[in-house]
Order: C-alpha cells, then structure tokens, then sequence
C-alpha cells in the first residue's frame, strides 16, 4: 500500500517536473540566425579598412537582395492569379539564381562572407505576400517588384561609381543592366495588373 502511494507521489512530481521543462523550452526557443547579421560581423573582424568594408557590405546587401527576389519568385509562381506575374515571378527567381551564383564565386574570391540563406529582412516581405491571394497578391507583388528594383538600380548605381575594388564595381556595373530591365519589366506588369479586382 505504501509502495503504491509512493509510485503515484512520484509520478505525479515527475509529471509536473517535465510539464515546467516543456514550458520553459518553449519559452526559451532560440531565434533563427540571421545570416546577414552573421556574415556582417565576419567582414568587420575580416576588413580593418573602411574600403574593404564599404565593398564587402555591398556584396552582404546583394546577396540579400538576390535572396529575397528568389523566394519572392518562387511564390509568384505558386500565388499568382495571372500569368503576367507568375512569368514574372519565373524570370526573378532565374536571374537572380544567376546573379547569386556570380556574387558568390565573387565574394570567395575577395574572401567576404555573404549570406547563404533568406535574411529575416526577406523573410518578413514573404509573409507579408503570403498573407495575400488573387489580384491582392499581384498587385502587392508588382509593386514590391518596382519599388524593390528602383532601390537596387539605385545601390548597384553608386557602388558602380563609388565603390573602391575593381572587380566589385565591374560587377555591379554589368549586373545594372539586367536590374534595369528587371524594373521595365514589374512596372509593365504593375500597370497590368493595377485595375484587377
């Protein structure tokens, strides 16, 4: 009879034990790596330069950008209501593939850790399309789509000009071309797509 009250005493005591543990794990979940904070504070203990620093910074931000276009691309291509934006969608997430690869074999070669994986940057625009559907996600994707490629033509623009190694600046100057066209393209679409209801 003992025994059996003990039994209980401590399956109960074991059962509140691992209720406190599971509450306090979830309590206690570690935040995701945002691999761009990551490959920031690998360039600054890399670059004592502010140089070295200004160009390995861009290169973060154009792995991001490039990122960021892919899974956006890809989810045009799930969520798009017309075809204008699922092509378009298509094209980013090509380009942008090509463009990733470039700026890695680039970033390797310059030694400058670049982001591998969508940013929490990129991650929040995606939830904010994926909250979206029909004609509200075309037109939200369009105008992301213009509005993230003016931005991008506008930072591929300076350190094309300003930017102090060679070889990034060659890169950001050819990769102008293909933003430019990039923006033609989403604003085309978001003139398309504007009076959906």
């Amino acid at each position: 009879m003992n025994s059996l009250k003990f039994i209980k005493k401590a399956v109960a005591q074991i059962g509140i034990f691992a209720a406190i543990l599971f509450i306090i794990s979830c309590n206690n979940s570690p935040k995701t790596e945002d691999t761009k904070e990551n490959a920031e504070e690998h360039n600054e203990a890399k670059f004592d330069n502010n140089n070295q620093e200004k160009d390995a910074q861009f290169l973060v931000n154009a792995a991001e950008i490039d990122l960021q276009e892919i899974k956006l691309g890809q989810l045009a291509q799930q969520l798009g209501r017309t075809a204008s934006v699922k092509e378009l969608g298509k094209a980013m997430e090509n380009a942008h593939t090509n463009s990733l690869n470039e700026l890695t074999a680039l970033a390797k070669s310059k030694m400058v850790t670049i982001p591998t994986s969508t940013t929490e940057n990129a991650l929040d625009a995606y939830k904010k399309l994926n909250d979206k559907s029909g004609s509200d996600f075309d037109k939200s994707y369009a105008d992301m789509m213009v509005n993230d490629h003016k931005d991008a033509v506008s930072v591929f623009e300076k350190i094309s000009t300003d930017g102090n190694d060679a070889d990034v600046k060659a890169w950001a100057a050819s990769t102008l071309a293909n933003l430019r066209m990039h923006l033609d393209k989403a604003m085309v679409v978001q003139k398309e797509v504007e009076n959906l209801k």
